[in-house]
């Protein structure tokens, strides 16, 4: 069964949504993300992952104390993700509530240190951020291209451990135009027993049920649920 994973991404102390990588064009939304992580576990979920937007493009995380709060407040597993580059910033993030990181430039810029963090903190507790536009790799927040493979940069720490992948399609981030189930495909036709968690253009609660039937791991989608596109109520087929 799939894993339902609501995206609370924070710049400056609110929640926000981008369209695709425009920063400068997020909309930002009232609600608190301590209340709004609340308001999830009471509906019945219970993993979200929390982005750190302002780490993302400092190099370093910024969002700590969002992080202890949310941890704090509610009994969520909270994955952790956004400008994590050293294993001082992994060790922060456990301190202060993380009990999973997602971490994805230093994929790009480091990949032994990456590939190393997969032995050393386990592969349980590892995501690859592996994100992507035209099929090939955007790190530093999407704001930097490269001409690096999706396929062949998971395939380098797939071959040394990796268990978890997180992909977004830039070009749906925040369309609510469907996810890219061909992407996600492809991941799972080169690496049949890998733990894909896709991410963006999530509409309805139809794609996710694609998404299952396809035997993706878990989806995360945030736009959908603040827009109310998604109702948690809708979901309580996979919140078992």
């Amino acid at each position: 069964m799939i894993q339902i994973i609501p995206s609370i991404a924070i710049r400056d102390g609110k929640i926000i949504r981008v369209e695709g990588a425009d920063i400068a064009g997020a909309k930002v939304y009232d609600d608190s993300p301590i209340d709004v992580a609340r308001k999830l576990e009471d509906s019945g979920i219970k993993v979200v992952h929390i982005v750190d937007l302002d780490g993302a493009h400092r190099g370093s995380p910024v969002n700590y104390h969002i992080l202890e709060a949310i941890h704090g407040y509610t009994d969520l597993e909270l994955d952790f993700t956004g400008g994590i580059n050293t294993d001082g910033d992994i060790s922060k993030a456990y301190e202060y509530g993380a009990d999973y990181i997602t971490a994805a430039s230093i994929a790009v810029e480091r990949k032994e240190l990456f590939a190393s963090w997969i032995v050393s903190y386990g592969r349980e507790k590892i995501t690859l951020g592996a994100d992507a536009l035209n099929g090939k790799i955007a790190y530093k927040g999407w704001m930097q291209n490269t001409d690096i493979d999706i396929i062949e940069h998971i395939r380098y720490f797939y071959d040394r451990g990796l268990k978890y992948v997180k992909t977004t399609d830039i070009s749906k981030e925040g369309s609510l135009s469907g996810p890219a189930f061909d992407l996600y495909q492809s991941i799972l036709d080169e690496f049949p027993d890998i733990c894909v968690l896709a991410s963006g253009g999530v509409r309805n609660v139809d794609d996710i049920r694609k998404l299952n039937d396809m035997g993706v791991f878990a989806v995360i989608f945030g736009k959908a649920y603040y827009e109310g596109n998604i109702k948690i109520a809708d979901l309580k087929e996979f919140l078992v």
